[in-house]
């Protein structure tokens, strides 16, 4: 690995290259932090996918898009003078010491848990009016619920056992089959989201990652029907053509690769 003097070394070649690139190239001249926003969520999610395949070198690579991305934003900080990435990093350094005072201060924690409670409410005490501000509006719902719940979990308002909240997924299932068995369709789609709400909750107590799982059963679920089209082909039959007897052979053939 390379030493701290490597690392610094390199990080300020970034910031040389970050300086020529804002002064010479048309493309990069012309960006602000609004063109660069909706780039930096597509490369966030590729870091996301390259995570999932347990892929080290595109962790790598992606990582050092993201990076590129963050001197972006700096460095057009610096030219308004707002900010640059000295303050950047200055501003995380502080927030972490002073969100961890079982480290930097007297304070003990037991646990993973109390670490995550005394952060909530460490923000509170910084002048935050909610617990929840911290999640941003434009996180994907599946997201977001998850944060939500993570959040208000660390100032205390939270199941007990993972079994109650198995028990109110199946109680918010039973809701919504009631109003399927009414045909109630006003409230279909709102008992429909309190179980995705439930199901969120529930993987949260079991350790799970809803986004990631689901992502890993996209995944899963994609390459099984692309080995049936493979499979479609080489009988000379187009997807559409075939009957389900039919496309479950080659699925349960996929689900054996």
């Amino acid at each position: 690995m390379n030493s701290r003097k490597d690392q610094l070394e390199a990080l300020d070649r970034l910031l040389t290259i970050m300086d020529e690139l804002r002064e010479k190239c048309p493309w990069d001249k012309k960006q602000t932090l609004e063109s660069l926003r909706h780039l930096t969520i597509e490369e966030t999610y590729e870091l996301g996918d390259a995570i999932l395949e347990n892929d080290l070198e595109e962790v790598k690579n992606e990582l050092g898009d993201l990076l590129l991305h963050i001197m972006f934003y700096a460095k057009i900080g610096s030219e308004t003078n707002d900010f640059d990435i000295a303050d950047v990093a200055t501003s995380i350094s502080e927030k972490l010491i002073s969100r961890h005072p079982h480290i930097y201060g007297d304070v003990v924690v037991a646990n993973e848990e109390e670490v995550k409670q005394n952060w909530e409410s460490l923000k509170l005490k910084e002048g935050k009016n909610s617990v929840l501000e911290g999640v941003p509006k434009s996180l994907p719902a599946l997201v977001k619920a998850n944060r939500i719940q993570d959040k208000v979990a660390g100032v205390g308002f939270d199941w007990e056992e993972p079994q109650q909240v198995f028990e109110k997924l199946q109680e918010e299932l039973e809701e919504l089959q009631h109003e399927i068995d009414e045909n109630n369709t006003s409230k279909i789609e709102a008992e429909f989201g309190d179980v995705l709400f439930s199901m969120i909750n529930y993987a949260r107590f079991l350790k799970v990652d809803p986004e990631n799982a689901l992502e890993r059963t996209n995944k899963k679920f994609i390459k099984r029907f692309q080995y049936l089209e493979t499979k479609a082909k080489e009988i000379g039959k187009s997807i559409d053509e075939m009957t389900l007897a039919e496309m479950d052979v080659f699925w349960e053939e996929a689900k054996m690769q």
